[in-house]
């Protein structure tokens, strides 16, 4: 509880006790009337404040001047007629503020599971040049410079770690609670805790491209997508305010003046205020109005604490209906994690059609090609970043979804997969063993394949079958790899449909394929998501109706292109951010309907004379706490 939270308690508990202790003391007139407005401007001065204001700025319509209005209506009403009943006016101004201290604890909470985020922002780097650390400002480390990271301390930009080996608490920004650990070679993301040994990492990303700096920005950004019931909900405020405004005014003023001037049996004017107050104090929308935003910030919330961030509620609402899933395989549903096999068929020694393989791969990132210079280091002992300076390597073409092609010491080499050997002239063989086929051509002919081994994820095939018990009836795998791999992986995971041997464009005419197959099987009423993690998977990402990214280790163009991104790259969390998804609409659509109907009933019986102030206190503060409460539920998603 914040301090601001804390002055309102003791504003709310002090004006309950005044209230009570007043309505057992026998005073009357005017000592009553002063003594009664000491608890209600304890309570209820910045409501009063805030509606001058309103009416000073002209945004006079909100729950603020309805509440001034019913409640100043109502000591009116009681001065007029000497009653000397000023308890419901001071009833309904406390209880709307113990209704907004639910309100704003709810938001705190939701807001300090998001807060939690903002820890991994990091204050300085500890810079070394020449055995000298510098504290400085993370914006003034460059890429490939080394920063020293102790225990206790926050990785402040992403890198690789070149020295030392460490425990690294990832709770921030991935949910977990298991620390994990970091060697010499290991990529580390910002925004993780060192826990014990001493790191030196070499930088290989600025600041604002690291991954904390995106995280945050996704985070504060967040809020400013709304979804369509959150728009739907202020659309309906702006217009219904005024609405009940008017229809009150007309309450209090048409049945008295009809029963005065037409049916003469006196001007009524008491009853029908009363009734009109009343109808004010029903009709104020802050159940909607609080709750609907407050369901999705605690979702979004809820949501960022188990690792998954979801850059707006337009998002989460999308993600609510979602009934197809299709993946990417390599590095979504596979560790990504390569090692050459074998290699067959080769015209050549072994050791050298690998040789040739590497070093045509000398500038390629893609993890297949790291696998094949791995592969060809630990038989030369030669260090990985030695390759491309020590060899003759020129006219390198990355051809995407085929492979590359590079002079290698005077000879044209083409590595890549059976496309590519067909574009330049040579006839692969294809293999009777499952795993990624690496085909290696010289001057247009045919030399051999390396075969390439990829591992599943260990909670890929759980993952599948969870989608299905969230109601996803259609999985489908797009995949550039060959079909023999890519049907293995499928059957092993039991994926609906495959898709194989895909390039970028093609994934994107499949996924355009299961958007409108999915538009007519539903009549739009259910979406289409798209997981992946390449740079390749960027334009299908932008294209699914959600575009969810593997973030931990995928590209930044997948996090750039995605709407909701996974920290630990854990194909679990994609049902599970279906789950929240699905929850925290169940809750909107319940406090719609709650809301809603409860304001339609007592509206109903205040114009009617039946429901009292006290009944009206019900309608407004009774619900909006019901709904706040319910809306905070939207944060409990661990065991989902």
């Amino acid at each position: 509880m914040n301090n601001k939270q804390r002055k309102m308690l003791i504003r709310i508990i002090s004006a309950a006790v005044l209230i009570i202790i007043l309505h057992f003391l026998p005073t009357e007139g005017w000592l009553r009337f002063c003594l009664y407005m000491v608890p209600y401007l304890i309570v209820g001065y910045d409501i009063l404040r805030k509606a001058v204001k309103g009416i000073l700025n002209g945004q006079i319509f909100d729950e603020n001047f309805l509440m001034a209005v019913a409640t100043v209506g109502a000591i009116a009403l009681a001065l007029i007629s000497r009653s000397g009943d000023y308890t419901e006016a001071c009833a309904v101004m406390l209880f709307y503020q113990i209704g907004e201290f639910f309100q704003g604890y709810a938001v705190g909470k939701s807001r300090r599971n998001i807060s939690a985020l903002m820890d991994i922002r990091p204050d300085y780097a500890n810079l070394v040049e020449d055995d000298d650390v510098q504290k400085v400002d993370p914006d003034e480390v460059e890429v490939g410079s080394i920063i020293q990271v102790s225990p206790g301390e926050k990785i402040p930009i992403d890198g690789i770690v070149t020295e030392g080996s460490s425990s690294l608490n990832t709770s921030a920004l991935t949910g977990e609670s298991v620390p994990r650990t970091a060697r010499v070679g290991d990529e580390v993301i910002s925004g993780c805790i060192n826990l014990s040994g001493v790191l030196r990492i070499r930088t290989t990303k600025e600041f604002e491209e690291s991954t904390a700096s995106k995280i945050l920005d996704l985070v504060e950004n967040s809020s400013m997508r709304k979804s369509r019931s959150e728009n739907f909900i202020t659309k309906f405020a702006k217009y219904y305010t005024p609405i009940v405004c008017l229809s009150a005014l007309v309450l209090a003023v048409l049945p008295p003046l009809i029963s005065g001037l037409i049916l003469k049996t006196g001007f009524t004017w008491g009853t029908w205020v009363y009734r009109a107050l009343t109808f004010l104090v029903i009709s104020c929308p802050c159940a909607l109005v609080v709750s609907i935003p407050l369901s999705f910030f605690a979702g979004i919330g809820g949501a960022s604490h188990e690792g998954i961030l979801v850059k707006g509620s337009n998002y989460l609402e999308t993600l609510s209906k979602v009934r197809t899933v299709a993946f990417d395989k390599t590095g979504t549903m596979t560790k990504g994690v390569f090692k050459v096999s074998g290699v067959h068929h080769s015209s050549l020694p072994d050791h050298e059609l690998l040789r040739l393989a590497a070093l045509t791969e000398t500038y390629s990132n893609h993890p297949i090609s790291k696998s094949i210079k791995e592969a060809y280091c630990e038989l030369s002992g030669e260090d990985p970043s030695d390759i491309s300076g020590s060899h003759d390597v020129t006219d390198v073409e990355e051809i995407s979804g085929q492979g590359v092609m590079a002079t290698v010491e005077g000879k044209r080499l083409a590595v890549g997969n059976a496309r590519l050997m067909t574009a330049v002239g040579a006839q692969p063989i294809e293999c009777s063993e499952a795993g990624t086929l690496v085909h290696v051509a010289m001057d247009g002919k045919y030399q051999g394949h390396i075969l390439i081994s990829d591992q599943l994820k260990p909670t890929a095939g759980e993952a599948i079958e969870t989608l299905r018990r969230r109601g996803v009836d259609r999985t489908v795998m797009l995949t550039g790899d060959s079909s023999k791999v890519g049907q293995k992986v499928a059957l092993d995971l039991g994926i609906d449909q495959v898709k194989c041997e895909l390039l970028p464009e093609d994934k994107v005419n499949e996924v355009e394929k299961l958007l409108s197959e999915e538009a007519a099987r539903s009549g739009g009423k259910s979406k289409v998501a798209f997981v992946g993690d390449g740079i390749n998977d960027a334009p299908v990402l932008s294209m699914a109706d959600v575009g969810i990214a593997m973030g931990a280790l995928g590209s930044d163009a997948a996090i750039e292109a995605a709407d909701v991104v996974l920290m630990d790259d854990d194909p679990l969390k994609i049902s599970k951010a279906i789950g929240i998804a699905r929850k925290c609409m169940r809750i909107v659509y319940e406090n719609i309907v709650f809301a809603i109907g409860v304001k339609l009933i007592c509206l109903l019986l205040g114009a009617l004379g039946i429901a009292n102030m006290w009944l009206a206190i019900f309608a407004d503060v009774g619900v909006m706490v019901i709904a706040v409460l319910n809306a905070i539920r939207a944060l409990f998603v661990k065991n989902l």
